[in-house]
C-alpha cells in the first residue's frame, strides 16, 4: 500500500516509475535497465537494501540513491551513506520532504546547486513546475513538464522519440503512437516555435544558446 501510493505520487510529480517489490528484483533491474534515480527501501523480501545497494556501487553504477527506512538508528543510516547512498530518508516521511530530496540530489548529481535548470533564455522550476522564457512564467501540463525536464538535463543535447517515452513513462503505461509529437507541438506553442529544435531523423534538442 505504501508503495503504491508512493508510486501514484510520483506520478501525479511527473516522474516515470518503475516499481519492483523484492531484492532480487531490484538487482535485476538495476543490471538491466537505466534509471535517473533509484528509492530503496531497506526491509525487502529476499534479498535486503543494502546487498542491492552494495552490489550496485560494487559494478560502478552511479545511479543516485535514496534509501527509505524505518530503522532510525544512526548507525543504519552511516552504514548506508558509507556503502554509497546519496541520502536516507526515515519512515514516517511527507511525501513533499522526499520530492524536494529528489530534486536536490538529482542537482547533485548533475553539477548544478541551482535549484532551476535551463539556458541563458529559458528556464524551469522543478519545484513549481513552471517555465520561463525571458520574464513570463509558463503554465505547463504534466507531460510538458516532463519532457521540457528531459531535454533541459542537458540543453543541446538530442533525445529521440524511444528516448522521450521511456523517460516519460513507466513500464506497462501505454504509450499513443504520436504522443511525444503532441507533447512537443504544445510546448513549442507555449515557448515559441524555436524552443525545441527537431533534428531530422534523430530527435529534438533545446538549443543552448539562442
Amino acid at each position: 500500500m505504501i508503495g503504491e501510493a508512493l508510486a501514484q505520487a510520483l506520478r501525479d510529480a511527473a516522474y516515470a516509475v518503475d516499481w519492483v517489490e523484492d531484492g532480487r528484483l531490484a538487482t535485476s533491474a538495476l543490471d538491466h535497465h537505466h534509471f535517473e534515480l533509484v528509492l530503496l527501501d531497506l526491509n525487502l523480501p529476499y534479498r535486503d537494501g543494502l546487498s542491492v545497494l552494495r552490489d550496485s556501487r560494487s559494478k560502478g553504477d552511479p545511479v543516485p540513491i535514496i534509501i527509505m527506512t524505518a530503522r532510525d538508528r544512526i548507525e543504519d543510516r552511516i552504514e548506508g551513506l558509507d556503502l554509497g547512498a546519496d541520502d536516507y530518508l526515515v519512515k514516517p516521511f511527507d511525501v513533499q520532504e522526499m520530492l524536494a530530496r529528489i530534486r536536490a540530489v538529482s542537482r547533485r548529481r548533475g553539477g548544478s546547486s541551482m535549484p532551476t535548470m535551463g539556458n541563458e533564455w529559458l528556464s524551469l522550476d522543478p519545484s513549481t513546475k513552471l517555465a520561463r522564457v525571458d520574464e513570463t512564467e509558463i503554465a505547463l501540463s504534466k507531460r510538458e513538464f516532463a519532457v521540457l525536464r528531459e531535454l533541459l538535463v542537458r540543453p543541446g543535447a538530442i533525445l529521440s522519440r524511444a528516448d522521450l517515452e521511456d523517460r516519460i513513462y513507466g513500464w506497462g503505461e501505454e504509450v499513443g503512437s504520436n504522443v511525444v509529437d503532441f507533447i512537443i507541438h504544445g510546448l513549442r506553442r507555449k515557448l515559441g516555435a524555436d524552443a525545441i529544435e527537431n533534428v531530422r531523423g534523430l530527435g529534438w534538442t533545446i538549443p543552448a544558446t539562442r
